[in-house]
């Protein structure tokens, strides 16, 4: 059997994205920050859970301000992320802390949006009571 070589792998180009977007989700429970690019797609992610906090520590402020700042130093360090627009989620804690900490992240914040759900309507009310 003749031997042939395999091809040669091209080394992976590194991805830079300059412009990209914040997504803070501030429950009671927890805090979790997610860097995309301009179509959505995730770069970099991190959760007060992620960093170690758990029970009702993660709905804390400062649990939302680690995850941002260790999600806002891997997405500066791996795509060279400058500036962002925030989009928040959310009644938690950690809505103003996870959009202030990226100021000592060096990641400057170009329009903050909040984009926490509305209901319209509300639920169905409760069957008609028989007797």
């Amino acid at each position: 059997m003749a031997y042939t070589p395999a091809s040669t792998k091209r080394k992976k180009s590194k991805r830079s994205v300059t412009v990209g977007q914040l997504h803070i989700q501030a429950s009671f429970n927890n805090t979790i920050v997610t860097f995309t690019d301009a179509q959505g797609g995730a770069l970099a992610a991190s959760s007060a859970g992620a960093c170690g906090f758990r029970g009702s520590k993660k709905g804390t402020a400062y649990a939302a301000q680690v995850a941002a700042e260790k999600a806002a130093a891997v997405a500066k360090q791996t795509y060279g992320l400058s500036k962002v627009a925030a989009f928040v989620r959310g009644v938690g804690l950690g809505r103003d802390v996870a959009i202030r900490s990226m100021q000592t992240a060096g990641i400057t914040v170009e329009s903050i949006t909040d984009v926490t759900g509305i209901p319209h309507g509300g639920v169905r009310p409760k069957k008609a009571r028989r007797g």
